[in-house]
Protein backbone atom coordinates (compact mmCIF):
# COMPACT_ATOMS: atom_id res chain seq x y z
CA UNK A 1 0.00 0.00 0.00
CA UNK A 2 1.36 3.70 -0.82
CA UNK A 3 1.27 6.71 0.99
CA UNK A 4 -1.77 7.95 -0.50
CA UNK A 5 -3.36 4.68 0.18
CA UNK A 6 -2.47 4.78 4.01
CA UNK A 7 -3.60 8.23 4.59
CA UNK A 8 -7.20 7.38 2.72
CA UNK A 9 -7.58 4.12 5.25
CA UNK A 10 -6.87 6.04 8.46
CA UNK A 11 -9.05 9.22 6.80
CA UNK A 12 -11.70 6.01 6.52
CA UNK A 13 -10.82 5.24 10.19
CA UNK A 14 -11.38 8.90 11.63
CA UNK A 15 -14.88 9.08 9.70
CA UNK A 16 -15.69 5.90 11.44
CA UNK A 17 -14.90 6.96 15.02
CA UNK A 18 -16.73 10.29 14.30
CA UNK A 19 -20.01 8.63 13.21
CA UNK A 20 -19.60 6.30 16.35
CA UNK A 21 -19.92 9.80 18.70
CA UNK A 22 -15.90 10.18 18.85
CA UNK A 23 -14.73 14.02 19.01
CA UNK A 24 -11.15 13.66 19.51
CA UNK A 25 -8.10 11.23 19.08
CA UNK A 26 -5.46 11.15 20.67
CA UNK A 27 -1.90 10.88 18.85
CA UNK A 28 2.43 10.52 20.31
CA UNK A 29 5.03 12.77 18.58
CA UNK A 30 6.47 10.27 17.14
CA UNK A 31 3.02 9.57 15.13
CA UNK A 32 2.37 12.52 14.14
CA UNK A 33 6.03 13.13 12.71
CA UNK A 34 5.33 10.55 10.68
CA UNK A 35 2.01 11.73 9.74
CA UNK A 36 3.60 15.50 8.88
CA UNK A 37 5.85 13.53 6.40
CA UNK A 38 3.00 11.50 5.14
CA UNK A 39 0.77 14.51 4.19
CA UNK A 40 4.07 16.67 2.93
CA UNK A 41 4.40 14.19 0.58
CA UNK A 42 1.09 14.29 -0.85
CA UNK A 43 0.17 17.82 0.01
CA UNK A 44 0.64 19.15 -3.60
CA UNK A 45 -1.07 15.93 -5.17
CA UNK A 46 -4.22 16.23 -3.00
CA UNK A 47 -4.31 20.14 -4.36
CA UNK A 48 -4.94 19.14 -7.72
CA UNK A 49 -6.94 16.26 -7.67
CA UNK A 50 -11.17 16.91 -8.29
CA UNK A 51 -13.51 18.03 -5.15
CA UNK A 52 -15.36 14.69 -5.07
CA UNK A 53 -12.34 12.75 -4.19
CA UNK A 54 -11.33 11.82 -0.31
CA UNK A 55 -8.90 14.17 0.38
CA UNK A 56 -7.68 13.16 4.10
CA UNK A 57 -8.81 16.48 5.59
CA UNK A 58 -8.96 14.90 8.72
CA UNK A 59 -5.44 13.92 8.98
CA UNK A 60 -3.74 17.51 7.05
CA UNK A 61 -5.82 19.10 10.26
CA UNK A 62 -4.45 16.64 12.87
CA UNK A 63 -0.22 17.45 11.28
CA UNK A 64 -1.41 21.38 11.25
CA UNK A 65 -3.03 21.18 14.73
CA UNK A 66 0.01 19.37 15.98
CA UNK A 67 2.21 22.62 14.55
CA UNK A 68 0.12 24.69 16.57
CA UNK A 69 1.23 22.93 19.75
CA UNK A 70 -1.86 20.51 20.03
CA UNK A 71 -1.42 16.82 21.61
CA UNK A 72 -5.27 16.13 20.95
CA UNK A 73 -6.99 17.06 17.83
CA UNK A 74 -10.57 17.30 17.34
CA UNK A 75 -12.79 16.25 14.21
CA UNK A 76 -12.82 19.43 12.41
CA UNK A 77 -15.89 19.40 10.21
CA UNK A 78 -15.49 20.35 6.72
CA UNK A 79 -17.52 22.36 4.01
CA UNK A 80 -18.68 19.35 1.31
CA UNK A 81 -19.29 20.03 -2.25
CA UNK A 82 -23.24 19.75 -3.58
CA UNK A 83 -23.59 17.93 -6.17
CA UNK A 84 -26.32 16.95 -7.83
CA UNK A 85 -27.39 13.63 -8.16
CA UNK A 86 -27.75 11.83 -10.91
CA UNK A 87 -30.96 10.17 -11.68
CA UNK A 88 -32.14 6.81 -10.66
CA UNK A 89 -31.75 4.59 -13.78
CA UNK A 90 -34.75 3.33 -15.18
CA UNK A 91 -35.55 -0.76 -14.22
CA UNK A 92 -37.96 -2.49 -15.64
CA UNK A 93 -40.41 -4.11 -13.53
CA UNK A 94 -40.81 -7.87 -13.71
CA UNK A 95 -44.08 -9.33 -15.10
CA UNK A 96 -43.10 -12.66 -15.47
CA UNK A 97 -44.30 -15.40 -12.93
CA UNK A 98 -41.46 -16.69 -10.12
CA UNK A 99 -39.61 -19.54 -11.68
CA UNK A 100 -40.82 -22.71 -10.60
CA UNK A 101 -37.49 -25.19 -10.20
CA UNK A 102 -37.54 -29.01 -9.70
CA UNK A 103 -34.96 -31.27 -9.90
CA UNK A 104 -34.48 -33.82 -11.60
CA UNK A 105 -33.26 -37.68 -9.78
CA UNK A 106 -30.01 -38.22 -10.26
CA UNK A 107 -26.62 -37.24 -8.51
CA UNK A 108 -25.29 -33.69 -7.76
CA UNK A 109 -23.70 -33.10 -11.06
CA UNK A 110 -26.73 -34.23 -13.22
CA UNK A 111 -28.94 -31.69 -10.80
CA UNK A 112 -26.63 -29.34 -11.33
CA UNK A 113 -26.59 -29.74 -15.18
CA UNK A 114 -30.44 -29.50 -15.64
CA UNK A 115 -30.02 -26.32 -13.14
CA UNK A 116 -27.89 -24.52 -15.65
CA UNK A 117 -29.63 -25.35 -18.68
CA UNK A 118 -32.85 -24.08 -17.03
CA UNK A 119 -31.35 -20.82 -16.21
CA UNK A 120 -29.98 -20.63 -19.22
CA UNK A 121 -32.94 -20.63 -21.38
CA UNK A 122 -34.99 -18.77 -18.81
CA UNK A 123 -36.78 -16.08 -21.33
CA UNK A 124 -36.26 -13.50 -18.25
CA UNK A 125 -33.04 -14.12 -17.64
CA UNK A 126 -32.08 -13.73 -21.40
CA UNK A 127 -34.29 -10.61 -22.02
CA UNK A 128 -31.91 -8.55 -19.22
CA UNK A 129 -28.36 -10.26 -20.81
CA UNK A 130 -26.54 -7.49 -22.56
CA UNK A 131 -25.03 -9.12 -26.50
CA UNK A 132 -21.85 -10.92 -25.62
CA UNK A 133 -22.45 -11.15 -22.05
CA UNK A 134 -23.30 -14.25 -19.83
CA UNK A 135 -25.20 -15.42 -17.27
CA UNK A 136 -23.48 -15.99 -14.06
CA UNK A 137 -24.07 -19.54 -11.72
CA UNK A 138 -22.67 -20.49 -9.03
CA UNK A 139 -19.36 -22.45 -8.90
CA UNK A 140 -17.41 -24.53 -6.40
CA UNK A 141 -17.12 -27.89 -5.05
CA UNK A 142 -20.88 -29.39 -4.82
CA UNK A 143 -20.21 -31.10 -1.53
CA UNK A 144 -18.91 -28.28 0.14
CA UNK A 145 -19.67 -27.11 3.71
CA UNK A 146 -20.09 -23.54 3.14
CA UNK A 147 -21.55 -21.62 0.57
CA UNK A 148 -20.95 -17.84 -0.11
CA UNK A 149 -23.41 -15.75 -1.41
CA UNK A 150 -23.43 -12.46 -2.53
CA UNK A 151 -25.91 -10.11 -4.94
CA UNK A 152 -25.18 -10.22 -8.08
CA UNK A 153 -22.78 -10.39 -10.98
CA UNK A 154 -20.15 -7.37 -11.80
CA UNK A 155 -18.50 -6.59 -14.94
CA UNK A 156 -15.79 -8.80 -14.78
CA UNK A 157 -18.13 -11.65 -13.92
CA UNK A 158 -20.56 -11.58 -16.66
CA UNK A 159 -17.66 -11.87 -19.57
CA UNK A 160 -16.14 -14.91 -17.69
CA UNK A 161 -19.89 -16.21 -16.34
CA UNK A 162 -17.91 -17.12 -12.99
CA UNK A 163 -19.36 -15.10 -9.66
CA UNK A 164 -15.98 -13.40 -7.83
CA UNK A 165 -13.72 -13.71 -10.30
CA UNK A 166 -12.72 -9.53 -10.04
CA UNK A 167 -11.26 -7.38 -7.76
CA UNK A 168 -13.48 -8.32 -4.65
CA UNK A 169 -13.29 -12.16 -5.85
CA UNK A 170 -9.45 -12.34 -6.11
CA UNK A 171 -9.84 -10.75 -2.19
CA UNK A 172 -12.60 -13.20 -1.44
CA UNK A 173 -10.30 -15.98 -2.47
CA UNK A 174 -7.46 -14.77 -0.15
CA UNK A 175 -10.11 -15.04 2.73
CA UNK A 176 -11.05 -18.16 1.44
CA UNK A 177 -7.10 -19.11 1.45
CA UNK A 178 -7.28 -17.83 5.03
CA UNK A 179 -9.44 -20.32 6.30
CA UNK A 180 -7.25 -22.98 5.42
CA UNK A 181 -9.41 -24.07 2.24
CA UNK A 182 -9.33 -23.17 -1.57
CA UNK A 183 -11.77 -21.74 -4.04
CA UNK A 184 -12.46 -25.02 -5.50
CA UNK A 185 -13.25 -26.37 -1.89
CA UNK A 186 -15.80 -24.31 -1.43
CA UNK A 187 -19.37 -23.00 -3.45
CA UNK A 188 -19.34 -19.67 -4.63
CA UNK A 189 -22.64 -17.81 -5.76
CA UNK A 190 -24.91 -15.04 -6.11
CA UNK A 191 -28.11 -14.83 -5.69
CA UNK A 192 -28.84 -12.91 -8.67
CA UNK A 193 -27.96 -14.59 -12.27
CA UNK A 194 -27.26 -11.51 -14.29
CA UNK A 195 -25.43 -8.19 -14.18
CA UNK A 196 -28.31 -5.53 -13.14
CA UNK A 197 -28.79 -2.95 -15.86
CA UNK A 198 -27.25 0.44 -15.81
CA UNK A 199 -27.09 3.12 -19.32
CA UNK A 200 -24.19 1.77 -21.66
CA UNK A 201 -21.79 4.20 -22.79
CA UNK A 202 -21.17 5.21 -26.79
CA UNK A 203 -19.04 1.90 -26.70
CA UNK A 204 -22.11 0.19 -25.33
CA UNK A 205 -20.59 -0.73 -22.86
CA UNK A 206 -22.77 -0.55 -18.97
CA UNK A 207 -21.13 2.33 -16.83
CA UNK A 208 -21.43 1.36 -13.10
CA UNK A 209 -23.29 -0.82 -11.61
CA UNK A 210 -26.42 -1.16 -9.04
CA UNK A 211 -28.02 -3.37 -6.51
CA UNK A 212 -30.73 -5.40 -7.62
CA UNK A 213 -34.15 -4.82 -6.85
CA UNK A 214 -36.03 -6.61 -4.51
CA UNK A 215 -38.03 -8.17 -7.39
CA UNK A 216 -35.25 -9.03 -9.47
CA UNK A 217 -33.92 -10.69 -6.04
CA UNK A 218 -37.05 -12.76 -5.99
CA UNK A 219 -37.47 -13.53 -9.06
CA UNK A 220 -33.92 -15.41 -8.93
CA UNK A 221 -34.34 -16.81 -5.33
CA UNK A 222 -35.77 -19.88 -6.61
CA UNK A 223 -32.39 -20.64 -8.45
CA UNK A 224 -30.23 -19.71 -5.51
CA UNK A 225 -32.40 -22.17 -3.57
CA UNK A 226 -31.96 -24.84 -6.01
CA UNK A 227 -28.52 -24.66 -5.82
CA UNK A 228 -28.61 -24.47 -1.97
CA UNK A 229 -30.72 -27.96 -2.72
CA UNK A 230 -28.13 -29.65 -4.40
CA UNK A 231 -24.95 -28.65 -2.23
CA UNK A 232 -26.51 -28.64 0.82
CA UNK A 233 -24.08 -26.48 2.68
CA UNK A 234 -23.41 -26.51 6.86
CA UNK A 235 -23.31 -22.97 6.58
CA UNK A 236 -24.18 -19.65 4.36
CA UNK A 237 -22.07 -16.78 4.36
CA UNK A 238 -23.77 -13.51 2.87
CA UNK A 239 -21.63 -11.06 1.77
CA UNK A 240 -23.32 -7.42 2.14
CA UNK A 241 -26.15 -5.96 2.88
CA UNK A 242 -28.14 -6.20 0.05
CA UNK A 243 -26.87 -9.93 -0.39
CA UNK A 244 -28.48 -10.35 3.62
CA UNK A 245 -31.61 -8.23 2.76
CA UNK A 246 -32.28 -10.64 0.00
CA UNK A 247 -32.20 -13.92 2.30
CA UNK A 248 -33.38 -12.63 5.51
CA UNK A 249 -35.57 -9.71 4.30
CA UNK A 250 -34.67 -6.13 4.13
CA UNK A 251 -36.91 -4.97 7.35
CA UNK A 252 -35.10 -7.77 9.58
CA UNK A 253 -32.06 -5.01 10.16
CA UNK A 254 -31.04 -1.25 9.57
CA UNK A 255 -27.58 -1.67 9.34
CA UNK A 256 -25.26 -4.33 8.11
CA UNK A 257 -23.69 -3.64 11.60
CA UNK A 258 -27.09 -5.19 13.78
CA UNK A 259 -27.11 -8.11 12.48
CA UNK A 260 -23.22 -8.95 11.05
CA UNK A 261 -21.31 -11.39 13.07
CA UNK A 262 -24.37 -13.29 15.00
CA UNK A 263 -25.71 -16.40 13.49
CA UNK A 264 -29.39 -16.15 11.74
CA UNK A 265 -30.87 -18.84 9.34
CA UNK A 266 -32.42 -19.34 5.43
CA UNK A 267 -34.41 -22.39 4.93
CA UNK A 268 -33.18 -24.34 7.56
CA UNK A 269 -29.33 -23.74 7.06
CA UNK A 270 -27.22 -21.44 9.10
CA UNK A 271 -26.48 -18.32 8.11
CA UNK A 272 -23.45 -15.89 9.18
CA UNK A 273 -23.61 -12.20 7.65
CA UNK A 274 -20.24 -10.47 6.85
CA UNK A 275 -19.48 -7.35 5.08
CA UNK A 276 -18.63 -7.96 1.11
CA UNK A 277 -14.81 -8.07 0.07
CA UNK A 278 -15.50 -4.91 -1.82
CA UNK A 279 -15.65 -3.28 2.37
CA UNK A 280 -11.97 -4.09 2.62
CA UNK A 281 -11.13 -2.63 -1.09
CA UNK A 282 -12.30 0.67 0.46
CA UNK A 283 -11.31 0.16 4.16
CA UNK A 284 -8.05 -1.06 4.96
CA UNK A 285 -7.86 -0.39 8.57
CA UNK A 286 -6.80 -3.56 10.96
CA UNK A 287 -10.21 -2.81 12.39
CA UNK A 288 -12.87 -3.78 9.47
CA UNK A 289 -10.22 -7.07 8.37
CA UNK A 290 -10.62 -8.00 11.69
CA UNK A 291 -14.23 -8.21 11.87
CA UNK A 292 -14.58 -9.97 8.73
CA UNK A 293 -11.73 -12.05 10.12
CA UNK A 294 -13.86 -12.60 13.54
CA UNK A 295 -17.05 -13.66 11.56
CA UNK A 296 -15.12 -16.31 9.58
CA UNK A 297 -13.43 -17.49 12.71
CA UNK A 298 -17.49 -18.03 13.49
CA UNK A 299 -18.08 -20.13 10.40
CA UNK A 300 -15.09 -22.03 10.29
CA UNK A 301 -15.72 -23.25 14.08
CA UNK A 302 -19.17 -24.51 13.17
CA UNK A 303 -18.07 -26.30 9.97
CA UNK A 304 -15.71 -27.75 12.76
CA UNK A 305 -12.39 -26.44 10.50
CA UNK A 306 -9.11 -26.81 12.73
CA UNK A 307 -7.97 -23.06 13.73
CA UNK A 308 -4.64 -22.56 14.23
CA UNK A 309 -3.39 -19.95 16.88
CA UNK A 310 -1.82 -18.22 13.97
CA UNK A 311 -5.06 -17.96 12.44
CA UNK A 312 -6.95 -16.79 15.56
CA UNK A 313 -4.67 -13.84 15.86
CA UNK A 314 -5.16 -12.67 12.07
CA UNK A 315 -5.36 -9.15 12.16
CA UNK A 316 -4.79 -8.12 15.21
CA UNK A 317 -1.59 -6.53 14.81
Amino acid sequence: MNVREHLLALTDELRRLKGEGGRTVVATDASVEQLRRAVASVRDELAQQSTGDRAPVAVVNAVEAEEAGAKTYSFAPQPQPTRAAPPPPTVAPITAPLPVVALPEGDKQTQMTYLRALVEQNETCRAHLRPGKQLVMGVGSLDADIFFCGEAPGAEEELQGEPFVGPAGQLLTKMIQGMGLQREDVYIGNIMNWRPEMPVGAGGEQIGNRAPTKAEMEFCLPFLRAQLAIVRPKIIVTLGATATAGLLGADSFRALGDVRGRWHEFDAIPLMVTYHPSYILRNQSLRSKRQIWEDLLQVMERAGRPISERQRGFFLS
